[in-house]
This record gives structure tokens, sequence and C-alpha cells, in this order.
């Protein structure tokens, strides 16, 4: 009865529905071959043929009987894994962000899966067994046909190394026309483990008898006796010793160690090991809290009674770290899994090593600086629960958690965690709380600047609030001074870019052995360039905005598309040798305060300082080591990094963040200026911060000076409550693209007055954003403003299917439209 119930399910006709990872509206049924029913299983791979060739690893989201009515379903080619690589959990997320940002799935599996669990469909050139091999071929044909002859089939990337050149399409097209070759398409796996050496003593010498005999004839060759007896004490202390080990500590060198391989005493035997640092110490946490700091975990452990989300509101340098690590502990007492968000890289470095001091290396740290084999074995080393702590910037919220029990969103404030491109263009903040939702876990998100929406869900209830007001260890703020900037010109105080309180404040700090951080949020040397004679500024041919100078690679740069070109000294419109350049980022002050003070060690901290994966790690670690006496940077350097000796903060001009055109600059603007200002006296001294700004009466400086964050908070929500604004709104930004500009305004145009018919005066534009062209696509963006007593779910509905509507009439199927749900 057993054996005919098993044959019935095999020969069940089963669909499987899949997510490719491409952007799809709707997701795909495969009919499964008889043979792998029993294999098939949702969060497995497969392997899929889309198209007419491309073959695409797809993930398995549904099992059911039913089969498409619309079209008849390809069969799965393969299925590519034992286990699934993701949870049913996962998958429920992955549908709530499909809705909620209007994205496509295909988009939310891009983004969530590391590269190297997606198959490389790659095309491969196949000689053809019947090929005639007395046709007419021209030099290139030749060399591809012989290599083919050889090795029977080569990759795009081998054609492309053996003809030395990039393009090689055209060379191959003739050879299909040819009927020489033809062209398949070929499952790659990208995952591949690292091998490492080992070394084993052959099993005869193992014996005691023959392991003496072996002394004896190794004793006129010492070196290769030293790399024997040394083999001996580490196979001793340990099960396994790798080649490298023992040529290091034998120090034989690789010609002995290769005579005892050639002479059957050694073996060498290559096994996968781990990329990432191993380390299975107990957890040891040796620190005590302060008063104030027990105070506020006693209060969040009583919120999480009530609340499944609680913002711990604490001031700069108050401790929130070791209050984290102590959530941290009790979650792992508990058998469960901890995910700690930070908002960027830059900030990992210092937070992981100071967590690790607790946890050990066996905490996994997980973003985009690592490369593909890496990020799959931490993605697999959380699937098997073996990583209890995960730290990560955004992009960890889709590692495949079982156990997970806490989630700690780090200066939960930054905009970093916003996603802008590719879609989805999520925001992982919001995205973490939906997850501890699905895991019935809780959620600390912590800053000593909260944005204006999570305080106010704090205040209206919806989450819970808890407040830490002191410094640990007793430590006083830092002392404030505003300083005008044209005042201090009009006394000939400024030399350079700097007022005279600043050079005084820097010379004091340097005499004392203190450092000094330096903030301006420009990176590069100069702002534009610009013809004092006609006017003519450097323009990006892709983007409409001006070039920014930079002087280490002495070219002119675009940080929207990465266009660069020659910096000028001509004046290509009139000739004019006059070339004045206008505004200055961190290249130019680093330089200028090298003028200023050049005994000082000056370390620049800006996203072109920092492009390596240890670039960053060697100038934080240089500062806190006191090899650095000044760091300058950008808004990286306010972004929660800790170092005892400053005691010196100086912006050097906050009008360019106060005049920004945007709904929450001044919330930004406070948000950055506190943060930049708490880097000064962490441990035993007080600092002091010193603003530089031309409008040094403004309030959002005074509130900053004040550390006066409520009543910032107040002053923006009584605005944004006048004006229509979030928290009391919902954003929705629609950018519609195209490179024919004429085309992009009809359809902008048309687009709007489509959506403005179903949802009113919610629909403001289409109007230019601030850069209204990036990489020769031009933009017109239309914005839907819905108030809280809206259904945002049907405001979505509608948008949604108005965008499906418009693409599909014939003339503005090419235009390429984008939505961002809460952009901000």
């Amino acid at each position: 009865m057993a054996a005919e119930l098993l044959e019935f399910s095999e020969r069940e006709t089963l669909f499987v529905e899949v997510i490719l990872p491409l952007s799809l509206a709707k997701n795909y049924l495969y009919r499964v071959p008889f043979d792998l029913n029993s294999e098939v299983a949702i969060g497995k791979r497969v392997v899929v043929q889309f198209g007419k060739n491309k073959i695409y690893t797809a993930l398995i989201k549904t099992i059911s009987q039913t089969a498409p009515r619309l079209y008849q379903a390809k069969y799965i080619i393969d299925v590519v894994d034992e286990q699934p690589v993701i949870t049913t959990l996962q998958l429920q997320l992955w549908d709530w962000m499909t809705g909620y940002y209007l994205c496509n799935e295909g988009d939310v599996m891009s983004a969530a899966l590391p590269t190297g669990l997606k198959l490389a469909s790659e095309t491969i050139i196949v000689l053809k067994e019947e090929a005639l091999q007395e046709k007419v071929l021209t030099e290139k044909e030749r060399i591809l046909m012989d290599a083919l002859n050889h090795q029977k089939r080569l990759t795009i990337a081998d054609v492309s190394a053996l003809l030395g050149q990039k393009t090689v399409y055209p060379i191959i097209n003739t050879l299909l026309e040819k009927a020489l070759v033809y062209v398949a398409e070929e499952v790659v796996e990208k995952y591949r483990p690292l091998l490492k050496s080992f070394v084993a003593l052959n099993a005869f010498y193992r014996e005691e008898e023959n392991l003496k005999q072996l002394f004896t004839i190794l004793e006129r060759a010492p070196k290769q006796l030293n790399a024997l007896l040394t083999f001996i004490k580490l196979s001793r202390q340990q099960n396994l010793v790798s080649k490298s080990q023992l040529l290091e500590e034998s120090d034989c060198g690789q010609a002995a160690f290769k005579t005892l391989l050639d002479k059957e005493i050694f073996t060498v035997e290559k096994r996968p090991v781990s990329r990432l640092k191993d380390n299975d110490e107990d957890f040891v946490l040796n620190f005590e809290l302060s008063a104030a700091q027990q105070q506020a975990l006693t209060g969040i452990e009583m919120e999480f009674e009530r609340k499944d989300v609680v913002l711990l509101h604490g001031i700069t340098a108050s401790g929130k770290t070791q209050i984290y690590i102590k959530l941290i502990e009790k979650a792992i007492e508990q058998g469960g899994q901890v995910l700690f968000l930070l908002p960027e890289i830059a900030l990992t470095t210092q937070i992981v090593q100071r967590i690790q001091r607790y946890f050990g290396d066996a905490i996994g740290v997980y973003h985009s600086k690592f490369n593909n084999n890496e990020r799959v074995e931490i993605w697999n080393k959380v699937l098997n629960g073996k990583y209890r702590v995960v730290l990560g910037a955004r992009s960890a919220v889709f590692l495949p958690f079982k156990e997970l029990k806490l989630i700690v969103v780090d200066e939960e404030h930054e905009s970093s965690y916003k996603q802008q491109e590719p879609s989805p263009r999520y925001q992982a903040r919001d995205v973490a709380v939906y997850m501890a939702h699905l895991h019935q876990a809780k959620t600390v998100l912590g800053s000593a600047t909260p944005s204006i929406e999570s305080y106010y869900n704090a205040i209206s209830q919806k989450y819970g609030l808890v407040t830490l007001n002191e410094r640990f260890g007793g430590v006083e703020l830092p002392l404030h001074e505003v300083v005008s900037i044209s005042e201090e010109t009009k006394k000939k105080k400024m030399v350079s870019y700097f007022s005279g309180k600043l050079i005084e404040g820097i010379s004091l700090a340097l005499e004392q052995k203190e450092q000094v951080i330096l903030f301006q949020n420009r990176r590069g040397y100069a702002t534009i360039l610009i013809c004092a004679t006609c006017g003519y500024a450097p323009k990006c041919v892709n983007c409409d905005v001006s070039l920014t100078y930079h002087k280490t690679s002495g070219k002119l740069h675009c940080h929207y598309c990465g266009y660069h070109q020659s910096s000028i000294n001509i004046c290509p419109a009139c000739g004019s040798v006059h070339i004045e350049q206008k505004g200055f980022g961190t290249e130019r002050v680093e330089e200028e305060l090298s003028l200023v003070f050049p005994d000082a060690k000056i370390a620049r901290l800006d996203v072109d300082s920092t492009r390596t994966r240890n670039g960053l790690q060697q100038l934080i670690s240089d500062f806190q080591e006191k090899k650095t006496d000044i760091l300058i940077g950008t808004q990286m350097v306010a972004k929660g990094l800790d170092f005892d000796n400053v005691t010196l903060i100086g912006v050097i001009n906050a009008d360019t963040l106060l005049n920004y055109p945007d709904f929450r600059a001044f919330e930004r603007s406070y948000q950055l200026l506190a943060q930049v200002a708490g880097r000064a006296g962490r441990r035993d001294k007080q600092g002091k911060v010193i603003i530089q700004a031309y409008d040094d009466s403004h309030r959002i400086i005074r509130q900053v000076m004040e550390n006066q964050y409520l009543e910032m908070y107040k002053d923006e929500l009584a605005e944004r409550l006048q004006f229509h604004y979030p928290p009391f709104t919902r954003l929705i930004f629609v950018n519609i693209k195209h490179k024919d500009q004429d085309l992009l305004n009809m359809a902008a145009q048309r687009f709007a007055t489509i959506l403005r018919a179903q949802l009113g005066p919610r629909v403001l534009g289409p109007e230019q954003p601030m850069v209204a062209r990036i990489r020769n696509y031009y933009i017109k963006q239309v914005i839907i403003k819905t108030d809280k007593d809206t259904s945002v779910q049907k405001v979505k509905s509608v948008l949604k299917n108005t965008i499906l509507d418009f693409q599909s009439e014939k003339e503005y199927r090419s235009v390429n439209i984008q939505v961002d749900v809460d952009p901000y």
C-alpha cells in the first residue's frame, strides 16, 4: 500500500511558481519532470529556461497541481539545492516589500541573494563536429578555430582573452554564419569554496619503527628533517596541518618540501575552508553598566512587555552600545539570533571591534565590501544557525535567520538605511521592524538624534520610548561656539577657510597632543571651475550638473555618473586663461590646512579615500593609534565613530547643510551637526565644538549648541503639519525618464493627467527635479501626497494599475517609470 502511494505521488503532475532574478510583473509557472517530484521544495533553486536561449536560476515560491491557463508551462531543467537556501519567512518578507515598495519580486530577489547564489547563464562557443575546415577564414577566425580544435568549448571571456579584444561578437557571428560553431547556454555556479593545502604523513611512516629509520635517512638533509619534526609537533597540537603553516614554522623552503613530496614522505590534500574568521570562544562580558544605563536597560525590557519596538533616545557618548550588548547577551541566552544593523560599512569597522571584545570572532559581519564567496559563506552560516549575532549594513535584512529574537538598528535616523538605486527602494529600518514582526522578535531603534517619524511614533504610543540623558562616566557635553564667517572676514581674521578661533583651537589641541576632527560636507577640491571672462563652467556630458575638480586625480569628475575629463587651463568657449575655482571640498581643506599647520599629520576621510576594502580600516586605526593629528571628513566622520583623544571638532561651513532645498534640510542639519559635535570629548576631558557659518543666528545652530532636540522636533512638527509633510502625510515619488526630452514632457503630462483624474489634488507635478538629466536620461517627477485618513493601499493600487495601462500605450512603451515610496 505504501509503495502504491509512493508511486502515485511520483506520478503526480506538479507545477512550481518561481521567482526569476528579473524585473517581471508576474511570476511564472514551470512544470516539474516526474523524476524531480521528490526533490522540489519551497526555497530551493531550480534551473529554468526563460525566453528562447537564456537559462536562469529561479527560486521556488509555491508548489501546486494547477497548470497555467494562458500558456503552456516549460519543464524545469534541474534542482540545484539539496536544502532550501531561503526560508518561508523570507518569502513573506519579500511579498510585503513587493506590495509596500511597488516593485517586482525579481527585484527583491536580486537585491537579497548574494551574487554567488545566483547561477550565471554563460554563453559557450562549441565547435561543430561536422564543421568543414576548408572554408576561408580571417586570421582571428583561424586563431579561434585552432583553440576550439584543442579545447572544444570556450566562454566569451576566453575568446576575449585569446584575441586580446573586448568586442568579439562580430567574429563569433561570422563563424556561426559559416556553420563552424554553435552557441550553448551553460549554467555556471558562481560560488566556489576556498581550497587550502593540508599536509599528511605517509601511512607507512606512522609506524614507529619506520619513522625511526626515516629520521636516520634525513640526518644528512637538515631542512627536510626540520620540516618532518615541525609536522610531528604541529600534528600533536591540531588535527590538520596546513602547508603554509608548516613552511612558515619550519622555514624549510619550497625546495625541501617538494623533495619530501617527491619521496612520498608527505602527501598534500586540498580541502575546502572558510574564508571567514572562526573563533569558538565563550562569550565573556566584563563591564558594569552605570546607574543611568541600567535604568535605560530596565526601561527597554519593561517596554518590551507592551511594545515590539522601542526607541532608545540616548545623547552622544551615553553608552548605548553597552546597553545593546546586554540585550544581545540576553537574546543569545534564550537561544536566539540577533541582527545588529549599522547605517553603512564606515561604522562597522570600529563597532565590530568593540562588540567582538565581548562576543568573539564568531560574530558575522555582512556588507557589500565582502566578495561574493564570503557573502555566500555568511549566508549559509546564518541559515545553519552557526552565527548568533550578525552585524551588517542595510542588505543584512535579507539574511535567512531562523531563530531571530532581537534586531538593533543603531543610528536609526541615518539616510544610508534608504536604498536609492536600483529597485527595491526600501528603507532598511522599516523593513527591519516588519521582519521582527514576522519572527515575533523585538526591535530597538537607537539614536542621539532620532528621525522625526520615529520620535512621532514613540510619542504617539506606537513605539516604546526610553531616554538616556547623561554621558557615560560623567563626561560633560562639549562646549559649543559659533563663529560668524562674515564678521571674521570683515576683521581680516580668516586664514583661507579657517577663522581665528578655529586656528587658535587647533593650535592648542596640537600643543597638548590632542586630536582634531574637521567637517566639510563636500568631497573633491573645487565644487566648480568657472571662466572669469565669459562665465563658462565645465558640465558633465551625461548629466545636468557641473563637474567637480579633484586635485588628486587632476581631473574633473561627475559625482552622479562617474564621467571624468581632464581639467581646463584655457576656457574652451572664449580662450581666456582666467579660470577660477569656486567652492571647496575636503581635498581643498586638506591642502590649505597643511599650509597653516605644516608639521601636523593630516588625513582625509571621504568616499574617495576609502574606496579599497581596508582603506577605511587603515585610516581609522591610524587615527585611533594617534598616528594622525587632524582628520578632515564628510558626513562619514559623524557616524558613530569613537576616539578618546579628540577634544576639538570644527565645522568649516554649516550653511551648505541649512540651505539645501528639501523639507528635511533642518532636521538633517541638526542631526549631522549634533552627531559631529558628539565626537568631541568622549572620555575624561570636556571637548569643544566650533561651528563656522554665515548665518550664525540660525535656529538650528542655536538648538545644536543648546542640545535642544525636543525644541527642534516641536518646531519641525509644527511646520510639517502646516505644509502637509510626513509624518502627517505619506509621500510617493514617481520619476519618469527618457532620452528624448520632448517625448518625456508629453509622457509626464499624460501620466499626471491620468493619475490626477483618479486621485485629484493629491497628485503634484510633473516638475523637473533638482538634477533634470542623469546618464543621458531626462527626468520629470510626479509627487503623490496622501494624508493619514486616505487608504495608502488603495492609492498604491491605483498607481500600479495606472503605470500598467500607461506603459501598454504604444508611444509610451519606451518610457521608464520608477516608483519611490517614502523617499526620505
